[in-house]
């Protein structure tokens, strides 16, 4: 293997690229976008991630990746390009752009070559899909060329460092097909190299994701009832998961990203008779953002006044948005009145209007986080609440603690502290003194 060609440049593509490169490997990347193929090329990322920046200019400038709109001959191809559910019934896997990704290759495969789904998608979709399109041309799988799903198992924030150290699952069409993919790995992953066949790759990729998802709403199913309850949610799963063979996830307002709030409606549309309990977390999860909302209207109970959302991306120390549950929760607020404004450190869209720390908070009545960004977590909150109407925190990702508020006039609320009685005996006490 001298030549790696990887179609879809995202927040899985690039990296991966960039890997090969670093070990040695001529690499083109194709995007269709062509605005992201003139940023690359000029040495620059187009999305944050640590480590992924500095190591991508230095492959660009030593002219060992280069980005295109094209694909070009290579002895290896790999298929890293959005899976987005469809708009049905089961919210089923979209496969238009594996598809073509796929189509797109085939003028430049030849016998030999090393065909890798990256993408993550719904069981059986190698043999039944990919395979099929491939074959079409006249080659056989598991001869002529060979065929795998090798999903990505990394978290953003750490996808440089765990491309490397994590174990790597290699699914193959066919056994064959299965080591020449292994190979292909082998020259950066340090982690075990996982040999299956391409459906069981397929599955396991999205029962990691499955397995959080449910973990989350039980947890968030989990606060609703310690809210009714008048019991501190928060608490509970400290406590609970000081047993050694429990871990409950921490509760939050929603499920974003690509994977876990997309991955399982492709199990369920597989077998929607059957996935009772994996349809329900998917349920519960959605639920959260308006659940939030609830909440903040019980606290600000004026619909005109001012909310600062702290963090929309769907997860702490990055800029991805995918998914976000942060966004639907503004969209509600907005829909309802509130007058909200957006600040996130780690996002540069400036069509969302997002501005500083301090401005955000001037005349507010609320903070109200969202996204757990390092950031948040050593403000000087006492400082900063000086320029509110109301000194008044709502953390629901769980960064900030009851006790970093005692002796203040703060008052502070997270998804444990927010029972349905202390809310309606909070809200009443703010009826009042707006009447006086």
């Amino acid at each position: 293997m001298n030549k790696v060609c990887v179609i879809g440049l995202g927040y899985i593509g690039l990296p991966t690229a960039t890997m090969f490169a670093l070990s040695g490997k001529d690499v083109v990347g194709v995007d269709v976008n062509k605005k992201v193929v003139e940023t690359l090329n000029r040495g620059e990322v187009h999305i944050e991630e640590p480590g992924l920046g500095e190591s991508f200019k230095k492959m660009v400038n030593e002219k060992k990746i280069v980005a295109s709109t094209t694909p070009e001959e290579a002895d290896v191809f790999i298929i890293a390009v959005p899976t987005p559910n469809k708009d049905d019934q089961y919210k089923s896997c979209d496969l238009k752009y594996v598809e073509s990704a796929t189509q797109s290759i085939l003028p430049y495969i030849k016998k030999g070559d090393v065909v890798i789904v990256e993408s993550t998608i719904a069981p059986t979709t190698t043999d039944e899909v990919v395979k099929p399109i491939i074959e079409g041309e006249g080659f056989k799988v598991g001869q002529d060329i060979f065929l795998a799903h090798c999903p990505e198992r990394v978290l953003p924030g750490k996808i440089m460092e765990e491309l490397v150290e994590n174990n790597r699952i290699v699914g193959g069409v066919t056994e064959k097909c299965t080591e020449e993919a292994a190979k292909i790995y082998e020259v950066f992953v340090k982690g075990e190299i996982l040999k299956t066949t391409s459906k069981t790759a397929e599955m396991s990729k999205l029962m990691e994701n499955t397995f959080r998802d449910v973990n989350i709403a039980l947890a968030n199913e989990l606060t609703k009832i310690c809210n009714k309850l008048d019991i501190n949610s928060l608490d509970v799963v400290r406590l609970a998961n000081k047993h050694p063979r429990v871990n409950i996830h921490t509760p939050g307002p929603g499920v974003g990203g690509h994977c876990l709030a997309v991955d399982p409606y492709f199990i369920i549309e597989k077998a929607p008779e059957l996935a009772k309990i994996i349809a329900l977390s998917r349920e519960t999860n959605n639920s959260m953002p308006e659940y939030v909302v609830s909440k903040v209207e019980k606290m600000l109970p004026k619909k005109d006044s001012k909310v600062s959302v702290f963090g929309i991306t769907y997860k702490g120390n990055t800029d991805d948005l995918r998914e976000s549950p942060a966004l639907e929760i503004v969209e509600i607020l907005k829909e309802k009145g509130y007058n909200v404004v957006l600040h996130d450190p780690h996002v540069k869209d400036t069509e969302l209007n997002l501005i500083d720390r301090k401005e955000a908070v001037v005349d507010s009545d609320m903070i109200l986080i969202l996204a757990d960004h390092n950031e948040f977590k050593d403000i000087d909150y006492k400082e900063l609440t000086k320029e509110m109407n109301t000194p008044l925190i709502f953390d629901t990702k769980a960064i900030l603690k009851d006790e970093d508020f005692e002796g203040s006039n703060i008052i502070f609320k997270n998804l444990g502290n927010i029972s349905d009685d202390e809310l309606q005996y909070f809200t009443s006490k703010l009826v009042a003194a707006d009447r006086n």
